[in-house]
């Protein structure tokens, strides 16, 4: 699932769309063991970073790619934001991002951080 700004927007849908086309295939493919996998899902495919939000990992074209996520209801995830990798340490401010949306997701949808 996407996380969906207030505005419509779908941050994580517009990321994987800008990027080349054999990128685009691998997002997909990496999505989809996250769908499959939920929280079994591991290195090297995703890593848990804090503060209840993970990273998707996958290589593209681009270079190293990260989509952040949580999970709700089990093994339900969120996908909230997406980047290139540029260093080894996740920017604070798309981890950051990943928290907000992961708040305003569980008092919009949950009532609640649960």
């Amino acid at each position: 699932m996407y996380y969906v700004t207030d505005s419509g927007r779908i941050p994580v849908e517009e990321f994987a769309n800008d990027l080349d086309f054999r990128s685009q295939r691998k997002f997909v493919d990496t999505v989809e063991l996250l769908e499959n996998l939920g929280r079994e899902l591991a290195w090297p495919h995703a890593k848990y970073i804090g503060d209840e939000i993970f990273e998707l990992r996958f290589e593209g074209v681009e270079g190293s790619l990260r989509i952040l996520y949580f999970f709700f209801d089990g093994d339900k995830a969120v996908l909230t934001n997406g980047f290139p990798k540029q260093s080894n340490k996740t920017p604070k401010n798309e981890k950051r991002t990943a928290i907000g949306r992961r708040e305003s997701y569980f008092q919009k949808y949950k009532g609640g951080l649960s």
